[in-house]
C-alpha cells in the first residue's frame, strides 16, 4: 500500500535516515489541500506501529495524537507541535528521483519535510517519554483560505494546550541556523474577487451602457489608492491583482469583466477591516462609471504573532540541538500561515527552519524546482522533540 518501508521507532543512530526515508515517500506520493487521504493513512500507520493513538479530523484528512508523559510525572500541561502535510497544485521541476508521481500536484513549499520531522520527534518522543504529555498536530490544507488549522481548532485540537510550537523550511536561510523572534513573523492573507457587469455594448457608444472594462480599470487603481488613504501605512498593506479578464472583441464593450487579487497585512488591523474597506469602496468605484459590482471576499489567517514566552523556549530549544550560532533571527514576511488560527487559542510560537545547504542556487518556496537539504531533517525533528521537552 505505501511502497516505501513505514519504518517504526527511530533511536539517535538511525534518525537521520529513517526521516529522510517518510519525507521521500511522501514527496512521491503528493496530495493537493483536503485530498490528502494516503498521506494521513501513511502517517497514521507510522505513528500506530509506534503504538500512539490517533485521532482522524472530521473534515477528512489529518489527524492529531497525544504522546503521553514518562511514568511518574505530575506535569498536566500538554504541549503541542504541528506540521502540515498538503502539497500544491503545480508540476515539480526538480529532477529527483523521488520527484511527485502525482501530476500536478507536487510538495514546493516543504510539507513533505515537515510532516517527517514530527514523525521523526514521535519516535524521539516514544523511545524517551518527555516530562508532560505532547499532543502532535499533522495538519491538512494550509495551502487553502481559509486554512486548514481553522477547521482543526474548531474540531477542539487545541483544547487543554498550553503552548504550541509550527515551524517553515527557510530554503534562503543555512542549514543549522533557525530564525526566532517574539512577535508578528507573518502577515495576515485573504483572496477576493470582484465581477463588474453591465448590459454591455458597441464600444463607439460607450455613453448608452456601463463601460465593464473602463470601471474595472479604475478599480484597479482607485481600490489600492484607497489603501493608501484609509489604512495606516505602517500597517504594511499590500493589495495585488492577480488576473483581470473582460471581452473578447475590439469593437464591443463585454457585459462582464472580472478580476481577482489578494489583501495582505503586517498588523492585524488590517486583517479585521480588509473585507469592509474592499467592498465599500468597489461600491463606490462602480456606481460612479454605472455598472454594478459584486465582491467575493475569502478571509483568511491573520499575521502570526509569537508569544514572547514561547520564543524564549524556542531559542532554548534552537540552543540544545545547534548552539548558540544557530540561533537567527527573522523579519516579518509579507507570506501568510494559517498557524496564526491556533494562537487565538494558545500562545506559540512559529519558526523559520534553515534548508539551504550552501550548494548551488537557493530555490524559493512554490517554485517548481524548490529543492533542500535533507540533512538537516534529523535535527528538525530533534528541534521539535526539544521544544517538547521545555
Amino acid at each position: 500500500m505505501f511502497g516505501r518501508g513505514k519504518g517504526s521507532k527511530a533511536s539517535e543512530g538511525d534518525l537521520a535516515a529513517q526521516v529522510v526515508e517518510w519525507r521521500r515517500w511522501l514527496h512521491e506520493n503528493a496530495e493537493r489541500s483536503y485530498e490528502e487521504h494516503e498521506t494521513t493513512d501513511y502517517v497514521a500507520s507510522v505513528l500506530e506501529d509506534m503504538g500512539l493513538k490517533v485521532h482522524r479530523f472530521d473534515m477528512g484528512t489529518g489527524l492529531w495524537c497525544d504522546v503521553p508523559a514518562a511514568d511518574g510525572t505530575s506535569s498536566k500541561d500538554v504541549v503541542g507541535l504541528r506540521a502540515d502535510i498538503d502539497a500544491l497544485p503545480m508540476t515539480e521541476d526538480t529532477g529527483l528521483d523521488f520527484a511527485s508521481a502525482n501530476e500536478g500536484v507536487s510538495h514546493a513549499c516543504g510539507h513533505d519535510a515537515h510532516t517527517a520531522m514530527l514523525l521523526g520527534a514521535a519516535s524521539l518522543l516514544v523511545a524517551d517519554p518527555p516530562p508532560q504529555p505532547v499532543r502532535l498536530i499533522f495538519q491538512p490544507a494550509e495551502e487553502t483560505q481559509p486554512g486548514g488549522a481553522k477547521k482543526c481548532v474548531e474540531e477542539g485540537v487545541t483544547d487543554g494546550l498550553t503552548q504550541l510550537m509550527g515551524l517553515h523550511c527557510d530554503p534562503h536561510r543555512p542549514t543549522g541556523e533557525v530564525g526566532v523572534i517574539a512577535g508578528p513573523i507573518t502577515s495576515s492573507n485573504a483572496n477576493f474577487g470582484i465581477t463588474v457587469t453591465s448590459s454591455g455594448g458597441h464600444t463607439a457608444r460607450p455613453h448608452e451602457t456601463g463601460d465593464t472594462i473602463f470601471a474595472a480599470a479604475q478599480i484597479v487603481t482607485g481600490l489600492t489608492a484607497a489603501l493608501d488613504r484609509r489604512v495606516d501605512p505602517r500597517a504594511g498593506a499590500v493589495l495585488t491583482f492577480g488576473s483581470i479578464n473582460g471581452g473578447s472583441a475590439v469593437n464591443v464593450i463585454p457585459a462582464k469583466a472580472e478580476m481577482w487579487g489578494t489583501l495582505r497585512g503586517a498588523k492585524r488591523d488590517v486583517w479585521e477591516i480588509g473585507e469592509e474597506l474592499v467592498t465599500t469602496s468597489v461600491a463606490s468605484i462602480a456606481a460612479t462609471f454605472g455598472v454594478e459590482a459584486e465582491v467575493t471576499y475569502t478571509q483568511g489567517p491573520p499575521p502570526v504573532i509569537n508569544d514572547e514566552e514561547c520564543a524564549e523556549r524556542a531559542r532554548a530549544a534552537v540552543v540544545s540541538v545547534f548552539g548558540e550560532e544557530g540561533v537567527g533571527t527573522a523579519e516579518q514576511s509579507s507570506g501568510g500561515d494559517d498557524f496564526s488560527w491556533y494562537l487565538d487559542s494558545v500562545p506559540g510560537v512559529y519558526l523559520r527552519f534553515g534548508v539551504h545547504s550552501g550548494k548551488g542556487k537557493e530555490t524559493d518556496l512554490h517554485h517548481p524546482g524548490f529543492l533542500l537539504d535533507e540533512d538537516a531533517l534529523a535535527d528538525g525533528a530533534r528541534l521539535f522533540d526539544a521544544f517538547a521537552r521545555g
